[in-house]
């Protein structure tokens, strides 16, 4: 069994380890750097990008994540997550880790009282997947090896690109657990192809 991380420094960390535990996977909080060494794919979760940012650099994880990154190890970024993974932002001199080859810009769907849910296309994942947007940013460019996942109103709302996995949504706030299976999926892979 893969064991999967996620980021506890701040944001939607419950609900992201009890989507993990329904996807068949073990989880755990991570709040030390050391423990990045004990799992097998990260999540980083949705929260306040510049909050998480503070709390990545006090705690200094900065340095250890592109690490585990380096290690070819899967990373999801959701929301403030995407925000974090991204190598470009909008209005932004410098990215955060600067991992996934993506542009992306922040509040693009407006404050926290124009939250809404949409239903999304995602191929081969989930067809009809309910898609939970609170103060989202969205992916305005995508590189060349950046696979489109989903958009929604002509926005890319969803991306891979190797063992990144980012999306604009909570896809932990819902029950549907299908987009987090298909990162566990990842993870599992990657191990497997690690362990030959």
């Amino acid at each position: 069994m893969v064991k999967i991380g996620v980021l506890g420094l701040q944001g939607a960390v419950r609900e992201h380890i009890r989507s993990i535990e329904a996807s068949g996977a073990e989880a755990v909080i991570v709040k030390k750097v050391e423990q990045l060494e004990e799992i097998d794919g990260l999540i980083i979760p949705g929260g306040e990008s510049t909050t998480m940012r503070r709390l990545i650099d006090k705690y200094q994880f900065m340095e250890p994540l592109r690490a585990f990154a380096a290690e070819g190890k899967p990373m999801f970024g959701t929301c403030a997550g995407l925000i974090l993974l991204a190598k470009k932002l909008v209005d932004y001199k410098e990215p955060h880790l600067g991992l996934m080859d993506v542009a992306v810009e922040r509040n693009s769907f407006g404050r926290q009282r124009e939250s809404f849910e949409a239903e999304l296309m995602i191929p081969g994942i989930a067809e009809d997947f309910v898609g939970v947007f609170i103060r989202a940013p969205h992916i305005v460019e995508a590189g060349e090896n950046v696979e489109v996942l989903a958009k929604h109103d002509g926005r890319i709302v969803a991306a891979r690109e190797g063992q990144f996995l980012g999306c604009s949504f909570h896809p932990e706030l819902t029950d549907d657990h299908r987009f987090t299976a298909y990162f566990v999926k990842m993870v599992e892979e990657s191990k497997a192809k690690n362990l030959v």
